[in-house]
């Protein structure tokens, strides 16, 4: 006779102890036949959404993915988020839930904070981690939640600079993000000569500012940060301290990059970039800050945790830890730096000259082609990137940079001598959009679009070098 942890007799469940069982089990599976069939098909059952998975799977393995945000997760970590942890709600923390039955969601939940402060080799005495919030984005209100009333001030990177939308961004005409929305904010950007942040000129405006909220971490910076820094700026205007890590954490965690919790109130980060988890997000805060994070991550921003993220973010958390997974944070580094020298050797313009992280920033203003136009054609060569403002950029609808990143194909295996290769491509990229738009004798992204069919051969050539290369390296699915 087997009973589970839940003193639940298995084998009393299927018969029952009446005296009648052959009875009452016949009933019981007509009733299941009736009434569930539909709970024990599998996803091949529903066409339109396989095939969709089937075409998504196949573009994947045949792609060259270089967005600086993505990853491929591990087996583990799908096997993980795939489960049965998706069938519980779970409001309030553990050992204060609003439903019963979460013994063992509680187990979980801890379980994952224990790994995230271990993970990034912080004291359990000193340091709290909340990993309910359900991304990067919500992480960080909650984060503004807890610490600033509406209309205080925050400082961030501005978005041409590298920053990220929810570090306060605005244009002149329009308050873009909830976080300028609700909060004064006010920018500090990079000088437009070396695009590295001006840690000068962001002094004298947060004296002058004074806000209660100083904000480091961006999304297309690739150099690391002062953060004793910035721990000064703070004291001196009066703020808090709070680093988003959400592109670097996997990095910071290895020990590869300057470290945070050394100097900040809060950190947060996402966990599908550099983490290589699923798609979820972690709150790091100071023991005195515990309970207005907790708070306003629940009840005050969402409500229930997703479970079965918090199993695969507990998961990612382990093989983090991991000696393997420092070596492959030391390898997304190094073939960053090597995606960088091989397109300057290219004659590529490399903003800030290089890179200390997994991003690699280009500026295309002297290729005489934009962004948007270099990401459409590569995403027609199976390769995936994204379009960025840079500094000097006057308008976001047509920016001069793109952003590369090398987590995705280094977890796919990609060493030093493959991003030479990946630096090729890029090239061979950029020559095409040079020629499509010297045929299409305008400067117009529709006009450059019209054209492109007349380069089709050489886009199918293109397409399937990139495929056959990248077929090579394995992919978990």
């Amino acid at each position: 006779m087997f009973v589970n942890k839940s003193g639940c007799n298995v084998k009393q469940c299927v018969y029952t102890k009446n005296k009648n069982k052959v009875f009452r089990k016949k009933i019981a599976m007509n009733t299941m036949k009736y009434n569930n069939d539909i709970l024990f098909k599998n996803l091949v059952d529903d066409k339109d959404v396989h095939d969709i998975l089937k075409d998504e799977t196949d573009r994947q393995v045949c792609s060259m993915e270089l967005i600086a945000s993505e990853n491929f997760t591990s087996r583990a970590v799908m096997q993980a988020n795939g489960t049965i942890f998706t069938n519980k709600y779970s409001e309030g923390y553990p050992g204060k839930r609003y439903y019963g039955g979460n013994e063992f969601i509680d187990k979980l939940e801890e379980l994952c904070q224990k790994r995230a402060l271990e993970a990034f080799h912080l004291d359990p005495k000193e340091w709290h981690v909340n990993v309910q919030s359900y991304s990067g984005s919500p992480a960080n209100f909650s984060v503004y939640t807890a610490l600033l009333q509406p209309c205080d001030r925050l400082m961030g990177l501005d978005l041409p600079s590298g920053g990220h939308l929810t570090h306060g961004y605005a244009t002149k005409n329009k308050k873009i993000s909830n976080s300028a929305i609700y909060f004064k904010s006010m920018p500090y950007k990079v000088r437009e000569d070396t695009f590295l942040i001006d840690y000068k000129e962001l002094e004298e405006n947060a004296i002058q500012f004074k806000p209660k909220l100083l904000i480091v971490g961006a999304s297309a910076y690739p150099r690391d940060y002062d953060y004793n820094k910035f721990r000064e700026v703070a004291d001196k205007c009066g703020a808090y301290l709070m680093a988003d890590i959400a592109h670097t954490s996997g990095l910071i965690a290895s020990q590869l990059l300057n470290n945070p919790f050394e100097y900040c109130d809060v950190v947060t980060t996402t966990t599908h970039k550099t983490l290589r988890g699923p798609r979820g997000a972690l709150i790091f805060c100071k023991k005195q800050f515990q309970d207005l994070i907790d708070f306003a991550v629940f009840p005050s921003s969402q409500g229930g945790p997703h479970n079965n993220t918090i199993a695969g973010i507990a998961v990612a958390l382990k093989q983090v830890a991991s000696q393997e997974y420092k070596e492959y944070a030391e390898r997304v580094i190094q073939n960053a730096k090597q995606l960088a020298q091989s397109l300057w050797e290219y004659d590529f313009d490399i903003v800030t000259d290089g890179t200390d992280n997994h991003i690699v920033l280009v500026d295309l203003t002297r290729k005489g082609i934009s962004g948007n136009k270099f990401e459409k054609i590569a995403e027609m060569c199976n390769v995936s990137l994204n379009k960025n403002t840079i500094a000097t950029d006057k308008s976001a609808f047509s920016p001069s940079g793109i952003r590369l990143g090398t987590p995705a194909m280094t977890s796919r295996g990609f060493k030093k001598e493959d991003f030479e290769f990946v630096a090729r491509i890029l090239y061979e990229i950029c020559t095409l959009c040079i020629k499509i738009q010297h045929t299409a004798q305008s400067n117009k992204l529709s006009d450059f679009t019209d054209n492109i069919s007349k380069y089709d051969l050489k886009l199918k050539i293109l397409k399937e070098k990139v495929s056959n290369y990248c077929k090579k390296y394995p992919l978990p699915v």
